[in-house]
């Protein structure tokens, strides 16, 4: 009877022993899957961070007279430009302000060319593209953006607005934004602005460009003319480095007019984006800074009264 008795009480010791050890064992797995996950999310942050390491020089002297490297590529069906740059603006405030999609409308319609935005349900922006003067809602083209939050950790942000349809035969517009803190008050980010043209896209913006885009160029040099002057890049390349500057520069004017009291936000950052592309106006100069505020102001009251509210 003892024996039997110790050979219970050996079973039961041995199973409580095996539940112990499935324990450690998933316990283990749990902490391993949790590390797991952390360095794949740190991954992209830890890469942007030795970007901003290995384009310290570049952002040094860079061109634009402040931090901001910007380069554009062109393949048979891609157009895309990137923008590294520092915001003089903390992490925290870059963060709270860009995971907000309604944010993006007050954004996007300084863009001279972005004549409408709205918020739909579901955190979509419905926006409308059209001519660089005032124009009928109706009649500029119509994209529908998805806003999504990628990544909105203490340490890194990660964006994206895409559209699966643009003007002139284009395809899968992409705004991509991604930030990390480099310190107390400055925030390190990279803009990607891309679309994909296919062949009739590629004709019609063949036509834009010899037409009434001609003579336009962009920020890459490609050359000098014979006193020594920087000749740009022109094309295709030129539009998408044109725009992916100005996407650029919403963000940049939007943040700067938070300081701002709300009331007087909109006409602090139209303000701000006029003159920062007027900096560069070899490029991006397209009419005087009254007519751009004017149209940009009624614009902005037209968003209101089809029932978009700023925030506050």
């Amino acid at each position: 009877m003892r024996r039997t008795r110790s050979l219970a009480r050996a079973w039961r010791a041995i199973g409580r022993g095996r539940m112990l050890a499935r324990r450690a064992l998933v316990l283990a797995a749990c902490v391993w899957l949790s590390v797991g996950a952390a360095g794949v999310h740190a991954a992209p942050a830890d890469a942007l961070r030795d970007q901003f390491v290995a384009l310290s020089d570049a952002l040094r002297n860079s061109p634009f007279q402040r931090p901001l490297h910007l380069v554009s590529i062109e393949t048979d069906d891609t157009l895309k430009g990137e923008i590294h740059a520092v915001l003089e603006h903390g992490f925290g405030s870059v963060r709270a302000a860009l995971v907000e999609p309604a944010n993006w409308c007050d954004i996007l319609i300084l863009h001279i060319n972005v004549k409408h935005c709205m918020l739909e349900p579901g955190g979509q922006l419905a926006v409308r593209l059209g001519k660089k003067s005032a124009q009928p809602v109706d009649e500029a083209y119509p994209m529908l953006f998805s806003h999504r939050v990628d990544s909105a950790r203490p340490d890194d942000l990660e964006i994206r607005l895409e559209a699966p349809e643009g003007p002139m035969s284009t395809r899968d517009y992409r705004i991509r934004l991604r930030a990390i803190p480099i310190d107390r008050g400055r925030t390190f980010i990279h803009l990607v602005y891309s679309t994909q043209v296919g062949l009739a896209g590629r004709i019609a913006m063949t036509t834009f460009l010899n037409t009434v885009a001609s003579g336009k160029v962009g920020f890459t040099v490609v050359g000098r003319d014979g006193d020594g002057r920087p000749e740009y890049i022109g094309g295709a390349r030129g539009m998408i480095e044109r725009n992916t500057l100005r996407y650029y520069l919403a963000i940049e004017a939007y943040l700067d007019a938070l300081s701002a009291p709300p009331t007087s936000r909109m006409e602090r950052s139209l303000a701000a984006w006029f003159d920062a592309t007027e900096r560069h106006a070899r490029q991006l100069h397209e009419m005087d800074r009254a007519d751009y505020l004017e149209m940009k102001r009624a614009e902005y009251w037209r968003q209101r009264r089809l029932g978009w509210k700023p925030r506050s």
